[in-house]
């Protein structure tokens, strides 16, 4: 896995003669910083870091908070056609996004909100949602009633036992939700770039996208694009590398 990282790495930081003399496996003479620079200004970096970090930010936030909401009065709260509930959330997550550009962009249209980073954020935070009430449901089917119970005897609200009790004890899972909502948000393409056409508002895939039907690179300066573009997502998983683990860990002896 670290192998492809290492590969690109290294000729990210390769002159385009000394790629040309002696290929992709050799190791560089030295730095060569032009393409990361040459990449950075031309397609404005900074503000597409921006972009993608704010999107997947929000995204991963209130669909895990949604998700909570929705498993909760689905797992716990035992609502009537929960199997039915269920299949419907699945249905909506196994959908294609092919087959959601138009209706989406015909919304967004009516609405106002295309070309903004909020139509997005509404987007992808419904289609995570999806998959984290289903994975979610199913844990909090498995909660320990008694605690619930108990914290219901000693006066808890509703909303005081999810959010004191259930939240707290179910934060390894929730943990693991905020993790691959983030980097499944700042990996998606296509919505993007459907619902997104202005510079300012571009996220960094659709800029790599972009560019390179656009313009001619060279293979150092794909490279340093393709550096750039993977190495937030990796170091945000690196971040929260112990909160994954911890929580995969939880849910296996569970």
């Amino acid at each position: 896995m670290v192998l492809p990282f290492a590969i690109v790495a290294v000729n990210a930081v390769k002159s385009p003669t000394e790629y040309a003399a002696h290929g992709p496996l050799s190791w560089p003479d030295g730095m060569y910083v032009d393409g990361l620079k040459d990449f950075w200004q031309r397609v404005d970096y900074g503000q597409k870091l921006a972009n993608s970090v704010l999107i997947s930010g929000c995204v991963a936030v209130l669909a895990v908070v949604l998700s909570v909401l929705n498993a909760y009065a689905i797992g716990i709260g035992r609502i009537r056609g929960r199997t039915w509930v269920l299949a419907f959330f699945v249905l909506a997550y196994l959908l294609p996004q092919e087959a959601l550009v138009y209706p989406l962009y015909f919304l967004a249209k009516q609405a106002g909100l295309y070309d903004t980073r909020v139509s997005v954020i509404i987007v992808f935070s419904v289609l995570q949602t999806a998959f984290g009430t289903y994975l979610l449901s199913s844990v909090l089917g498995a909660f320990p009633r008694e605690v619930i119970e108990a914290a219901r005897i000693d006066g808890a609200s509703r909303w005081q036992v999810l959010w004191r009790i259930v939240v707290p004890m179910s934060r390894p899972t929730i943990g693991v939700l905020l993790v691959f909502f983030f980097i499944w948000t700042w990996n998606e393409f296509l919505l993007p770039l459907v619902m997104l056409i202005s510079n300012d508002n571009q996220t960094v895939s659709v800029a790599l996208g972009v560019l390179q039907g656009q313009q001619l690179m060279d293979a150092t300066m794909t490279n340093a694009a393709a550096l750039l573009g993977v190495l937030p997502a990796l170091l945000f998983f690196l971040l929260f590398q112990r909160t994954l683990t911890r929580g995969i860990a939880v849910g296996a002896v569970k």
